[in-house]
Protein backbone atom coordinates (compact mmCIF):
# COMPACT_ATOMS: atom_id res chain seq x y z
CA UNK A 1 0.00 0.00 0.00
CA UNK A 2 1.49 3.27 -1.02
CA UNK A 3 0.87 6.53 1.42
CA UNK A 4 -1.30 9.39 0.13
CA UNK A 5 0.23 11.99 -1.63
CA UNK A 6 0.48 15.22 1.01
CA UNK A 7 -1.22 18.26 0.24
CA UNK A 8 0.37 20.09 -2.21
CA UNK A 9 2.23 23.67 -1.82
CA UNK A 10 0.29 26.18 -3.88
CA UNK A 11 2.88 28.62 -3.85
CA UNK A 12 3.88 27.90 -7.86
CA UNK A 13 7.69 28.44 -7.08
CA UNK A 14 9.42 28.67 -9.86
CA UNK A 15 12.41 31.44 -9.60
CA UNK A 16 15.07 31.11 -7.23
CA UNK A 17 14.46 33.71 -5.36
CA UNK A 18 10.35 33.03 -5.24
CA UNK A 19 9.35 31.87 -1.95
CA UNK A 20 12.85 32.29 -0.55
CA UNK A 21 11.54 34.53 2.45
CA UNK A 22 8.87 31.99 3.31
CA UNK A 23 11.65 29.14 3.16
CA UNK A 24 14.04 31.31 5.30
CA UNK A 25 11.25 31.27 7.77
CA UNK A 26 10.59 27.74 7.73
CA UNK A 27 14.08 26.41 7.91
CA UNK A 28 14.20 29.14 11.21
CA UNK A 29 11.30 27.33 12.42
CA UNK A 30 12.61 23.80 11.86
CA UNK A 31 15.67 24.49 13.60
CA UNK A 32 13.96 25.84 16.99
CA UNK A 33 11.55 22.79 16.75
CA UNK A 34 13.92 20.19 16.56
CA UNK A 35 17.09 21.71 18.48
CA UNK A 36 15.04 24.13 21.49
CA UNK A 37 11.68 22.27 22.11
CA UNK A 38 9.35 24.47 19.94
CA UNK A 39 6.25 23.64 18.87
CA UNK A 40 5.52 24.21 14.97
CA UNK A 41 1.48 25.09 14.93
CA UNK A 42 2.43 27.57 17.45
CA UNK A 43 6.37 28.63 15.83
CA UNK A 44 4.12 29.44 12.47
CA UNK A 45 1.27 31.46 14.28
CA UNK A 46 3.81 34.06 15.12
CA UNK A 47 5.72 33.82 12.03
CA UNK A 48 3.26 33.75 9.53
CA UNK A 49 1.43 36.75 9.69
CA UNK A 50 4.32 38.71 7.88
CA UNK A 51 4.02 36.71 4.57
CA UNK A 52 1.34 36.50 1.89
CA UNK A 53 -1.44 34.06 1.49
CA UNK A 54 0.24 31.81 -0.57
CA UNK A 55 4.03 32.37 1.34
CA UNK A 56 2.07 30.98 4.30
CA UNK A 57 0.97 28.17 2.53
CA UNK A 58 4.17 26.96 1.56
CA UNK A 59 5.65 28.18 5.08
CA UNK A 60 3.10 25.33 6.71
CA UNK A 61 3.41 22.63 4.10
CA UNK A 62 7.36 22.87 4.36
CA UNK A 63 7.43 22.79 8.36
CA UNK A 64 4.84 20.52 8.82
CA UNK A 65 5.79 18.51 6.18
CA UNK A 66 9.50 18.22 6.61
CA UNK A 67 8.71 16.92 9.88
CA UNK A 68 6.14 14.45 9.40
CA UNK A 69 8.42 12.72 6.85
CA UNK A 70 11.71 12.93 8.67
CA UNK A 71 12.31 9.22 8.96
CA UNK A 72 11.73 8.78 5.56
CA UNK A 73 13.82 11.94 4.06
CA UNK A 74 17.00 10.75 6.37
CA UNK A 75 16.92 7.26 5.05
CA UNK A 76 17.10 8.92 1.72
CA UNK A 77 19.67 11.90 2.36
CA UNK A 78 22.19 9.57 4.37
CA UNK A 79 22.32 7.38 1.22
CA UNK A 80 22.74 10.47 -0.67
CA UNK A 81 25.02 12.26 1.33
CA UNK A 82 26.73 8.47 1.24
CA UNK A 83 27.68 9.43 5.43
CA UNK A 84 25.41 9.59 9.02
CA UNK A 85 23.77 12.94 9.02
CA UNK A 86 24.85 13.47 12.94
CA UNK A 87 27.98 14.55 11.00
CA UNK A 88 26.84 17.52 8.94
CA UNK A 89 25.54 20.74 10.25
CA UNK A 90 22.04 21.02 11.56
CA UNK A 91 21.58 24.18 9.23
CA UNK A 92 22.75 22.00 6.44
CA UNK A 93 20.77 19.16 7.13
CA UNK A 94 17.48 20.68 7.89
CA UNK A 95 17.82 22.32 4.02
CA UNK A 96 18.20 19.70 2.75
CA UNK A 97 15.17 17.99 4.17
CA UNK A 98 13.63 20.57 3.12
CA UNK A 99 14.72 20.74 -0.10
CA UNK A 100 14.23 16.91 -0.66
CA UNK A 101 10.63 17.27 0.84
CA UNK A 102 9.78 19.76 -2.26
CA UNK A 103 11.35 17.38 -5.04
CA UNK A 104 9.63 14.10 -3.25
CA UNK A 105 6.44 15.30 -1.83
CA UNK A 106 5.12 18.81 -3.32
CA UNK A 107 4.79 18.54 -7.13
CA UNK A 108 4.07 22.16 -7.73
CA UNK A 109 7.77 23.00 -7.45
CA UNK A 110 9.83 22.55 -10.01
CA UNK A 111 13.12 20.61 -9.15
CA UNK A 112 15.28 22.97 -10.49
CA UNK A 113 13.61 26.23 -7.92
CA UNK A 114 13.72 23.33 -5.28
CA UNK A 115 17.83 22.97 -5.83
CA UNK A 116 18.61 26.76 -6.32
CA UNK A 117 16.36 28.42 -2.89
CA UNK A 118 18.36 25.26 -1.15
CA UNK A 119 21.72 26.48 -2.42
CA UNK A 120 20.64 30.15 -1.84
CA UNK A 121 18.78 29.49 1.51
CA UNK A 122 23.11 27.44 3.16
CA UNK A 123 24.29 30.46 1.42
CA UNK A 124 22.39 32.80 3.14
CA UNK A 125 22.79 30.92 6.84
CA UNK A 126 25.66 31.39 8.91
CA UNK A 127 25.58 27.66 10.14
CA UNK A 128 25.26 26.13 6.76
CA UNK A 129 27.07 28.54 4.21
CA UNK A 130 30.14 26.56 3.92
CA UNK A 131 28.10 23.33 3.15
CA UNK A 132 26.19 25.18 0.14
CA UNK A 133 28.46 23.16 -2.45
CA UNK A 134 27.63 20.06 -1.07
CA UNK A 135 23.74 20.80 -0.49
CA UNK A 136 24.13 21.47 -4.07
CA UNK A 137 25.42 18.30 -5.24
CA UNK A 138 23.11 16.30 -3.19
CA UNK A 139 20.60 18.58 -4.45
CA UNK A 140 21.01 17.78 -7.78
CA UNK A 141 21.62 14.31 -7.35
CA UNK A 142 18.32 13.80 -5.50
CA UNK A 143 17.06 15.02 -8.76
CA UNK A 144 18.66 12.44 -10.71
CA UNK A 145 18.43 9.30 -8.67
CA UNK A 146 15.78 7.77 -6.15
CA UNK A 147 16.81 5.45 -2.98
CA UNK A 148 14.68 2.18 -3.33
CA UNK A 149 13.45 1.83 0.71
CA UNK A 150 14.87 -1.66 2.06
CA UNK A 151 12.76 -4.91 0.88
CA UNK A 152 9.38 -5.17 3.26
CA UNK A 153 10.11 -8.56 3.63
CA UNK A 154 13.12 -8.78 5.44
CA UNK A 155 12.00 -6.34 8.48
CA UNK A 156 8.13 -5.15 7.84
CA UNK A 157 8.32 -3.24 11.07
CA UNK A 158 11.03 -1.00 9.97
CA UNK A 159 9.46 -0.96 6.39
CA UNK A 160 6.53 0.63 7.40
CA UNK A 161 8.61 3.11 10.07
CA UNK A 162 10.76 4.23 7.06
CA UNK A 163 7.52 4.44 4.70
CA UNK A 164 5.02 6.32 6.60
CA UNK A 165 7.82 7.97 8.91
CA UNK A 166 7.23 7.53 12.18
CA UNK A 167 9.57 5.89 15.06
CA UNK A 168 9.74 2.04 15.06
CA UNK A 169 8.13 1.56 19.14
CA UNK A 170 4.81 3.57 17.60
CA UNK A 171 4.35 1.35 14.51
CA UNK A 172 4.71 -1.57 17.13
CA UNK A 173 1.87 -0.35 18.82
CA UNK A 174 -0.15 1.21 16.13
CA UNK A 175 -0.07 -2.65 14.57
CA UNK A 176 -0.74 -4.21 18.07
CA UNK A 177 -4.06 -2.22 18.53
CA UNK A 178 -5.42 -2.27 15.21
CA UNK A 179 -3.47 -4.46 13.06
CA UNK A 180 -1.48 -4.17 10.18
CA UNK A 181 -3.59 -2.81 7.54
CA UNK A 182 -5.86 -0.36 9.89
CA UNK A 183 -2.30 1.21 11.01
CA UNK A 184 -0.94 1.23 7.40
CA UNK A 185 -3.92 3.44 6.73
CA UNK A 186 -3.89 5.66 9.79
CA UNK A 187 -0.08 6.20 9.38
CA UNK A 188 -0.63 7.64 5.89
CA UNK A 189 -3.26 9.45 7.30
CA UNK A 190 -1.11 11.22 10.06
CA UNK A 191 1.19 11.95 7.41
CA UNK A 192 -1.70 14.52 5.49
CA UNK A 193 -2.62 17.63 6.10
CA UNK A 194 -5.53 18.39 8.67
CA UNK A 195 -8.54 19.86 7.50
CA UNK A 196 -9.12 23.19 8.45
CA UNK A 197 -12.15 23.13 10.54
CA UNK A 198 -14.21 26.17 12.30
CA UNK A 199 -16.63 26.73 15.08
CA UNK A 200 -18.99 28.87 14.24
CA UNK A 201 -20.06 31.68 17.30
CA UNK A 202 -24.07 31.12 16.90
CA UNK A 203 -24.13 33.43 20.27
CA UNK A 204 -23.50 35.99 18.11
CA UNK A 205 -25.46 35.64 14.68
CA UNK A 206 -26.97 32.99 13.17
CA UNK A 207 -25.46 30.67 10.76
CA UNK A 208 -26.26 31.77 7.66
CA UNK A 209 -25.30 34.90 8.45
CA UNK A 210 -21.60 33.88 9.96
CA UNK A 211 -21.10 32.14 6.50
CA UNK A 212 -22.17 34.90 4.57
CA UNK A 213 -19.52 37.18 6.57
CA UNK A 214 -17.06 34.25 6.16
CA UNK A 215 -17.25 34.49 2.35
CA UNK A 216 -17.26 38.05 2.50
CA UNK A 217 -13.97 38.33 3.87
CA UNK A 218 -12.40 35.42 1.44
CA UNK A 219 -12.57 31.94 2.80
CA UNK A 220 -14.78 29.22 1.17
CA UNK A 221 -17.36 26.62 2.80
CA UNK A 222 -16.06 23.32 1.85
CA UNK A 223 -18.54 21.00 3.68
CA UNK A 224 -20.78 21.04 6.91
CA UNK A 225 -19.99 19.89 9.99
CA UNK A 226 -21.80 17.29 12.31
CA UNK A 227 -23.26 20.10 14.12
CA UNK A 228 -24.77 23.51 13.40
CA UNK A 229 -21.77 25.50 14.72
CA UNK A 230 -19.37 23.24 12.38
CA UNK A 231 -17.83 24.52 8.97
CA UNK A 232 -15.21 22.81 7.32
CA UNK A 233 -12.84 25.43 4.89
CA UNK A 234 -11.11 24.74 1.37
CA UNK A 235 -8.72 26.80 2.09
CA UNK A 236 -7.12 28.09 5.69
CA UNK A 237 -8.55 30.81 7.51
CA UNK A 238 -8.34 34.36 7.48
CA UNK A 239 -8.09 35.45 11.25
CA UNK A 240 -7.37 39.35 9.17
CA UNK A 241 -10.76 39.91 8.40
CA UNK A 242 -14.05 41.55 10.21
CA UNK A 243 -15.48 38.20 11.00
CA UNK A 244 -12.56 37.36 13.14
CA UNK A 245 -12.45 40.46 14.75
CA UNK A 246 -16.48 40.74 15.40
CA UNK A 247 -15.31 37.18 17.52
CA UNK A 248 -18.02 35.03 14.93
CA UNK A 249 -15.29 32.00 14.41
CA UNK A 250 -12.80 29.78 16.46
CA UNK A 251 -10.25 27.47 14.77
CA UNK A 252 -11.70 24.24 16.33
CA UNK A 253 -10.84 20.33 15.21
CA UNK A 254 -14.09 18.78 14.68
CA UNK A 255 -13.15 15.85 17.04
CA UNK A 256 -12.62 18.62 19.61
CA UNK A 257 -15.93 19.88 19.36
CA UNK A 258 -17.68 16.59 19.64
CA UNK A 259 -16.47 16.13 22.89
CA UNK A 260 -18.18 19.23 23.92
CA UNK A 261 -21.16 18.25 22.84
CA UNK A 262 -20.80 14.79 24.09
CA UNK A 263 -21.36 16.56 27.46
CA UNK A 264 -24.40 17.70 26.27
CA UNK A 265 -25.32 20.43 29.34
CA UNK A 266 -28.53 22.14 29.29
CA UNK A 267 -28.88 25.90 28.46
CA UNK A 268 -28.89 27.67 31.66
CA UNK A 269 -26.50 24.59 33.29
CA UNK A 270 -23.67 25.48 35.33
CA UNK A 271 -20.59 23.29 33.43
CA UNK A 272 -16.50 22.91 34.87
CA UNK A 273 -13.76 22.49 32.43
CA UNK A 274 -11.36 20.93 34.48
CA UNK A 275 -8.76 21.34 32.28
CA UNK A 276 -9.64 24.53 30.39
CA UNK A 277 -6.25 25.71 28.89
CA UNK A 278 -5.84 26.51 25.73
CA UNK A 279 -9.44 27.42 25.91
CA UNK A 280 -11.21 26.51 22.69
CA UNK A 281 -13.83 23.74 24.53
CA UNK A 282 -14.42 26.65 27.32
CA UNK A 283 -15.54 29.12 24.72
CA UNK A 284 -18.03 26.22 23.12
CA UNK A 285 -19.43 25.45 26.75
CA UNK A 286 -20.54 28.88 27.22
CA UNK A 287 -22.36 29.10 23.60
CA UNK A 288 -24.19 26.39 24.45
CA UNK A 289 -25.40 27.04 28.29
CA UNK A 290 -25.87 30.32 26.83
CA UNK A 291 -26.12 33.61 28.79
CA UNK A 292 -27.95 32.64 31.64
CA UNK A 293 -25.77 29.96 32.42
CA UNK A 294 -22.15 29.73 33.70
CA UNK A 295 -18.64 27.94 32.50
CA UNK A 296 -15.77 27.65 35.49
CA UNK A 297 -12.94 27.16 33.52
CA UNK A 298 -9.94 25.53 35.62
CA UNK A 299 -6.49 25.31 35.28
CA UNK A 300 -2.83 25.32 36.95
CA UNK A 301 -1.23 26.66 33.99
CA UNK A 302 -1.41 30.47 33.79
CA UNK A 303 -0.11 30.97 30.79
CA UNK A 304 -2.76 28.57 29.43
CA UNK A 305 -5.56 30.27 31.80
CA UNK A 306 -4.36 33.56 30.51
CA UNK A 307 -4.85 32.03 26.58
CA UNK A 308 -8.62 30.67 27.45
CA UNK A 309 -9.47 34.25 29.13
CA UNK A 310 -7.94 35.95 25.29
CA UNK A 311 -10.40 32.81 23.65
CA UNK A 312 -13.99 33.68 25.56
CA UNK A 313 -13.03 37.59 25.25
CA UNK A 314 -12.33 37.54 21.34
CA UNK A 315 -15.83 35.06 21.02
CA UNK A 316 -18.07 37.65 23.77
CA UNK A 317 -18.24 34.98 26.13
CA UNK A 318 -18.97 37.20 29.27
CA UNK A 319 -20.28 33.89 31.59
CA UNK A 320 -16.87 31.97 32.14
CA UNK A 321 -15.31 32.03 35.25
CA UNK A 322 -11.28 31.19 35.35
CA UNK A 323 -9.95 30.00 38.29
CA UNK A 324 -6.03 28.67 38.80
CA UNK A 325 -6.20 24.71 40.54
CA UNK A 326 -4.57 21.85 40.27
CA UNK A 327 -6.77 19.28 39.26
CA UNK A 328 -3.92 16.78 39.77
CA UNK A 329 -5.29 17.55 43.97
CA UNK A 330 -8.20 18.16 45.11
CA UNK A 331 -10.46 20.47 43.51
CA UNK A 332 -11.31 23.60 45.55
CA UNK A 333 -14.82 23.20 44.76
CA UNK A 334 -18.01 21.28 46.92
CA UNK A 335 -18.19 17.54 46.22
CA UNK A 336 -21.61 16.20 44.30
CA UNK A 337 -22.05 19.76 43.73
CA UNK A 338 -22.57 20.28 39.74
CA UNK A 339 -24.62 18.39 37.11
CA UNK A 340 -22.07 18.77 34.09
CA UNK A 341 -17.95 18.48 34.33
CA UNK A 342 -15.50 18.14 31.41
CA UNK A 343 -12.29 16.71 32.04
CA UNK A 344 -10.04 16.98 28.46
CA UNK A 345 -7.12 15.71 30.22
CA UNK A 346 -3.67 16.09 29.28
CA UNK A 347 -2.20 12.96 27.43
CA UNK A 348 0.06 12.25 24.43
CA UNK A 349 -1.74 13.75 21.68
CA UNK A 350 -1.23 10.66 19.48
CA UNK A 351 -4.60 11.68 17.84
CA UNK A 352 -3.16 14.59 16.42
CA UNK A 353 -0.10 14.07 14.36
CA UNK A 354 -1.30 15.62 11.64
CA UNK A 355 -1.11 19.08 13.31
CA UNK A 356 1.96 18.56 15.55
CA UNK A 357 4.03 16.12 13.96
CA UNK A 358 6.18 16.90 16.40
CA UNK A 359 5.20 14.62 18.85
CA UNK A 360 5.97 11.45 17.32
CA UNK A 361 9.37 12.11 17.84
CA UNK A 362 9.63 13.28 21.62
CA UNK A 363 7.36 10.04 23.11
CA UNK A 364 8.91 7.51 23.91
CA UNK A 365 7.21 3.86 24.36
CA UNK A 366 7.02 4.60 28.58
CA UNK A 367 5.14 7.85 28.09
CA UNK A 368 0.94 6.40 27.27
CA UNK A 369 1.49 4.53 30.21
CA UNK A 370 3.21 7.05 32.38
CA UNK A 371 0.66 9.74 31.18
CA UNK A 372 -2.52 7.73 32.08
CA UNK A 373 -2.06 7.41 36.35
CA UNK A 374 -1.90 11.44 36.03
CA UNK A 375 -5.59 11.18 34.16
CA UNK A 376 -6.92 8.39 36.24
CA UNK A 377 -5.76 10.98 39.04
CA UNK A 378 -7.47 13.79 37.83
CA UNK A 379 -10.50 11.78 36.34
CA UNK A 380 -11.26 10.74 40.03
CA UNK A 381 -10.73 14.53 41.34
CA UNK A 382 -12.78 15.90 38.65
CA UNK A 383 -15.50 13.20 39.21
CA UNK A 384 -16.01 13.85 43.38
CA UNK A 385 -18.04 16.78 42.45
CA UNK A 386 -20.06 15.39 39.64
CA UNK A 387 -23.77 15.55 41.32
CA UNK A 388 -26.09 12.18 41.63
CA UNK A 389 -27.78 11.93 38.28
CA UNK A 390 -24.90 14.47 37.00
CA UNK A 391 -22.23 13.60 34.32
CA UNK A 392 -18.68 13.94 33.28
CA UNK A 393 -16.99 13.42 30.04
CA UNK A 394 -13.41 12.61 30.00
CA UNK A 395 -11.41 12.53 26.84
CA UNK A 396 -8.23 12.23 25.40
CA UNK A 397 -6.76 13.46 21.73
CA UNK A 398 -5.30 9.71 21.76
CA UNK A 399 -4.94 7.11 20.21
CA UNK A 400 -3.91 4.49 23.31
CA UNK A 401 -5.26 1.98 25.39
CA UNK A 402 -3.82 2.75 28.22
CA UNK A 403 -5.39 6.56 27.97
CA UNK A 404 -8.66 5.71 27.05
CA UNK A 405 -10.00 2.41 27.80
CA UNK A 406 -7.67 1.50 30.73
CA UNK A 407 -8.33 4.89 32.51
CA UNK A 408 -12.20 4.18 32.14
CA UNK A 409 -12.00 0.21 33.37
CA UNK A 410 -9.69 1.34 36.25
CA UNK A 411 -12.37 4.26 37.52
CA UNK A 412 -15.00 2.60 37.09
CA UNK A 413 -13.46 -0.40 38.84
CA UNK A 414 -13.04 1.71 41.88
CA UNK A 415 -15.87 4.01 41.62
CA UNK A 416 -19.01 1.49 41.23
CA UNK A 417 -21.67 4.41 41.42
CA UNK A 418 -20.42 5.97 37.89
CA UNK A 419 -21.77 4.38 34.79
CA UNK A 420 -20.81 4.56 31.05
CA UNK A 421 -23.84 6.27 29.61
CA UNK A 422 -24.06 6.06 25.86
CA UNK A 423 -25.49 9.57 24.87
CA UNK A 424 -23.61 11.60 22.37
CA UNK A 425 -25.47 13.65 20.60
CA UNK A 426 -23.87 14.19 16.46
CA UNK A 427 -21.96 11.10 17.31
CA UNK A 428 -24.16 8.26 18.05
CA UNK A 429 -22.49 6.50 14.87
CA UNK A 430 -19.07 7.05 16.19
CA UNK A 431 -20.19 4.99 19.59
CA UNK A 432 -18.24 1.48 20.04
CA UNK A 433 -20.46 -1.39 21.54
CA UNK A 434 -19.01 -0.51 25.06
CA UNK A 435 -20.75 3.27 24.65
CA UNK A 436 -17.58 5.28 23.96
CA UNK A 437 -16.64 7.64 21.64
CA UNK A 438 -13.24 6.91 18.80
CA UNK A 439 -11.99 8.61 16.15
CA UNK A 440 -9.60 8.17 13.77
CA UNK A 441 -7.79 10.57 10.90
CA UNK A 442 -8.25 7.70 8.30
CA UNK A 443 -11.69 7.48 9.58
CA UNK A 444 -13.95 10.52 8.32
CA UNK A 445 -10.60 12.56 8.32
CA UNK A 446 -11.67 12.90 12.23
CA UNK A 447 -8.25 14.11 14.92
CA UNK A 448 -7.40 11.07 17.15
CA UNK A 449 -10.08 11.09 20.35
CA UNK A 450 -11.40 8.76 22.72
CA UNK A 451 -14.42 9.91 24.94
CA UNK A 452 -16.78 8.68 27.66
CA UNK A 453 -19.28 10.09 29.06
CA UNK A 454 -20.01 9.02 32.63
CA UNK A 455 -23.23 9.33 34.65
CA UNK A 456 -23.33 9.23 38.80
CA UNK A 457 -26.38 6.69 39.48
CA UNK A 458 -29.02 8.60 41.30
Amino acid sequence: MKPKTPARASGGNDGASAGLHARQIAAEILMMVEHRGGYADALLGARLPALELPDRRLATRLVLGTIAWQARLDYELERLCKRDLAGIQPEAVTIMRMGLLQLRFLDRIPHHAAVSTSVELAKRSRGAKAAAGFINAVMRRATRETIALPARTADEIRWLAIMYSHPRWMVERFVEWFGREDAERLMAANNEAAPNVLRLNLARASRAEIVAKLEADGMEIASEGRAAETVILKGAPRFDGESYRAGLFQAQSEASQLVTRMLAPARGATVVDCAAAPGAKSAHLAELVGSPGRVIAVDLNLAGLKSARGVCRQLHHRNVDFIRADAFAALPMRERRFEYVLLDAPCTGLGTLREHPEIRWRLGPDDPSRIAKLQLQMLRNAAAIVQPGGAIVYSVCSLAPEEGEAVIREFLRAQPEFEIDAHAPNCDDLLGADGVMRTRPDRGSLDGFFAARLKRKS
